[in-house]
């Protein structure tokens, strides 16, 4: 069975030498204790963890799924010891405050945590991701005994947590929402309803689940504007803190999936639950998206990890399986034919997914610094600084979600197609990868909805262009650094061209959305990818001139992994970067192409 290493070697490039990490935990209030030595041995513990304990479970657990029967869900085997491991190892308070059992370390920690567990069993993490949201909104919204709680026993990893927004009739359009949350005299409410789609939704993993709802009070305006947000307990918690009656929630059905099995997506019925008010009334959605970017950028790793996974395996089989003999002459003489390595397609399969699978690592880390300031800004109560590093991640979280979610699809793809046949059976494990990858381009706002929240939200109606201005002035500060040094010129003049194309490509959008509306949902898909592409440029050029520094000074690594680095930058900069150019051609294409075909004739048949 292929097995998981952690790119341990990778993530200190990028936290030591690329990102200065350190440096950054220094100015923190919440870093004090993630010195170096300290996040050094977090990193080694956890990848241990994932290898040993994690990895070995992903492959049996979707082979066997979960289970409903008897009201009762089931994980696969392994998974409650796994589970087990996980809470007693206080994995799941790595960055939860102190006062609540958690180690109160910087929020960048929980995600390099996520990426590994995420690597070597996506399914698993599921569990604990969910409950990190869960985390996350109860303590910026949540009252103070609220606080108390719930939050100790979601650090302690005793209680699990889930979001339950998508019903039967709505998706994405959460002004749909027709659970109903009627008032009680002991200010509880009691909440009707049925949700889909819940991942996490009931397990066998935890002794409690606490469910965050969102739901219409009976005099809500309707739309977006009348939903509210409750905590709605699977069990009821006495007044000592512990487990009381069992709540009016249940699991109707499993969700029969594609991939991802060993992950409990439910069908949640809510037949007059008890629940809890969090936050202001009608003002639901605005606190539930403290839940949905936690977990947006939590998907993005789905597109990281998927394609390091891959990359992994496929490299692994590329250099022991052979087959016919190189172009170039033979490479292995006293070998019936010469490894897939030396043939320059299944370079350009391998190259493509570590390009991207250390290009997304490293825009998740960019991204990770910038939460490590958000979230400080929440806990000490400094609103002006929540609000700027907001709004600067903001710009970024459809791109890390978008962007890279599909590249994992292409990358997880890429893999099976190095394992030729072998990659179709299901015991070499690649096909699962794909099925397991493919969710991460839908929940959470398909790849369609994120384009629209970055072009349509965020650049147009939000900034009217400034948020690209903002960040492209900071890709054309650190290129104009670089023009002198001739091994990164080619780099940062790429890199003016891209920031004054991005901007003009903006503005173009923007004239032309004035004369049609369709302009923005047509050309939204195109300027998400074209962003992402501009974006990994940026984060590898970075990268790269650390490399090239390292080459000519030493540094913590070998020449040769910074040879490496400086190879794939190439290969990134020549061979996938030209896509961008495709998309901006594409999204200042006329909608008439789109939009002209009647949609009674969109298809003739019998």
């Amino acid at each position: 069975m292929p097995v998981y290493k952690a790119p341990l070697r990778d993530m200190k490039f990028l936290l030591n030498e690329v990102f200065d990490y350190p440096g950054h935990y220094e100015g923190l209030a919440s870093g004090g204790n993630a010195t170096p030595d300290i996040v050094d041995a977090i990193l080694t513990e956890c990848g241990r963890f994932c290898e040993e304990v994690l990895s070995p479970l992903y492959q049996s657990g979707d082979e066997e799924g979960c289970k409903l029967e008897d009201g009762i869900v089931t994980t696969p085997r392994g998974y409650k010891e796994a589970y087990d491991q996980y809470a007693m190892g206080g994995w799941q308070g790595l960055s939860a405050p102190e006062e609540f059992g958690g180690q109160g370390l910087p929020a960048s920690m929980g995600l390099l945590k996520q990426e590994m567990m995420g690597t070597a069993n996506w399914s698993f993490s599921m569990y604990p991701g969910l409950s990190l949201g869960a985390m996350n909104t109860i303590f910026l919204h949540g009252s103070e005994t609220q606080k108390h709680t719930y939050l100790t026993p979601l650090t302690e990893g005793r209680w699990g947590g889930t979001m339950c927004l998508t019903e039967p009739q709505c998706g994405t359009d959460l002004g749909q929402v027709k659970t109903k949350a009627e008032p009680q005299a002991d200010g509880s409410y009691k909440l009707t309803g049925t949700k889909i789609f819940i991942s996490s939704g009931d397990h066998d993993l935890t002794e409690n689940i606490v469910h965050i709802v969102l739901a219409r009070l009976p005099d809500a305006p309707k739309g977006t504007r009348g939903i509210s947000l409750f905590i709605v307990p699977k069990f009821v918690p006495n007044d000592d803190g512990g487990v009381g009656e069992r709540n009016a929630v249940t699991c109707g059905s499993l969700e029969k999936k594609m991939g991802i099995k060993a992950s409990a997506t439910c069908v949640m019925n809510f037949d007059g639950a008890t629940g809890f008010l969090i936050g202001p009334e009608n003002e639901g959605l605005n606190c539930m998206f403290t839940f949905m970017n936690t977990a947006r950028i939590g998907t993005a790793i789905q597109g990281v990890g998927p394609a390091e996974l891959s990359y992994q395996w496929a490299l692994d089989y590329a250099r022991e399986r052979r087959s016919m003999r190189a172009l170039s002459g033979k490479k292995e003489p006293d070998q019936v034919a010469d490894a897939l390595i030396y043939h320059a397609d299944v370079r350009r399969m391998l190259l493509t997914q570590k390009a991207i699978a250390e290009g997304g690592r490293a825009m998740l880390y960019y991204a990770a610094r910038l939460a490590d300031h958000m979230v400080e800004g929440h806990t000490t109560g400094d609103q002006k600084k929540a609000e700027k590093y907001d709004d600067k991640l903001g710009f970024l979280t459809p791109i890390l979600k978008g962007f890279l979610t599909e590249l994992g699809c292409e990358a997880a793809n890429l893999g099976m197609q190095v394992f030729g046949g072998h990659g179709y059976i299901r015991e070499h494990g690649m096909e699962q990868i794909v099925r397991d990858t493919r969710i991460a381009t839908l929940y959470e706002g398909t790849t369609g909805i994120q384009a629209l929240d970055l072009l349509g939200r965020k650049v147009l109606l939000m900034t009217q262009g400034g948020a690209v201005r903002d960040f492209t002035l900071k890709i054309a500060n650190f290129a104009r650094k670089h023009l002198t040094d001739k091994r990164l010129r080619p780099y940062a003049v790429e890199l003016l061209k891209l920031t004054a194309q991005w901007n003009l490509l903006t503005v173009r959008v923007m004239l032309a959305a004035r004369k049609d509306r369709d302009v923005v949902s047509a050309a939204a898909n195109d300027f998400l990818m074209y962003s992402g592409y501009v974006t990994m440029a940026y984060i590898w050029a970075r990268q790269a001139a650390v490399a090239a520094d390292r080459v000519r000074k030493g540094g913590e690594e070998s020449e040769a992994f910074y040879r490496a680095k400086l190879a794939t930058a190439e290969f990134y900069y020549e061979r996938l970067l030209p896509r961008a150019q495709a998309h901006a051609t594409s999204m200042l294409s006329p909608t008439k192409n789109l939009m002209q075909l009647d949609a009674e004739d969109m298809a003739f048949t019998g």
